[in-house]
């Protein structure tokens, strides 16, 4: 099973991050963190990185969902959702698959959860173009 869904687009990555951020809200996601991995290579390793930025994605209702059905699962939220260069206008989104994820994970109430996660993520690679 992967353990992502990706899709590269003919976007600037500026243009990306702006896409991707609106289809997750379409979806009931808001962007909790936001990382740009680039930026923190330079200041911490001193080295130069693609474009690269990681989204902390969460539906908030879906989360509450999880962590009534199990309290540890926050050690899973939330959901990354990553954009990364690779050349002008070649962006690729991938989203974690929740479902892989959360194998590891002996609870089956999460089974429908994670199922439901899984589909809206892959509505929201899927919508981009």
């Amino acid at each position: 099973m992967e353990y992502y869904v990706s899709r590269t687009v003919n976007h600037s990555f500026d243009e990306t991050i702006e896409l991707v951020t609106e289809a997750l809200g379409v979806e009931g996601f808001g962007v909790l963190t936001e990382i740009d991995v680039k930026a923190t290579m330079k200041k911490k390793l001193d080295v130069e990185f693609r474009k690269y930025r990681i989204l902390g994605a969460c539906n908030p209702a879906f989360a509450h969902k999880a962590l009534v059905a199990e309290d540890k699962i926050g050690t899973m939220l939330p959901c990354n959702v990553i954009v990364q260069e690779w050349g002008e206008n070649e962006v690729e989104v991938a989203a974690v698959n929740p479902v892989s994820s959360m194998q590891a994970v002996e609870n089956s109430a999460l089974e429908p959860i994670a199922r439901e996660i899984k589909a809206r993520l892959e509505r929201v690679v899927k919508s981009l173009s």
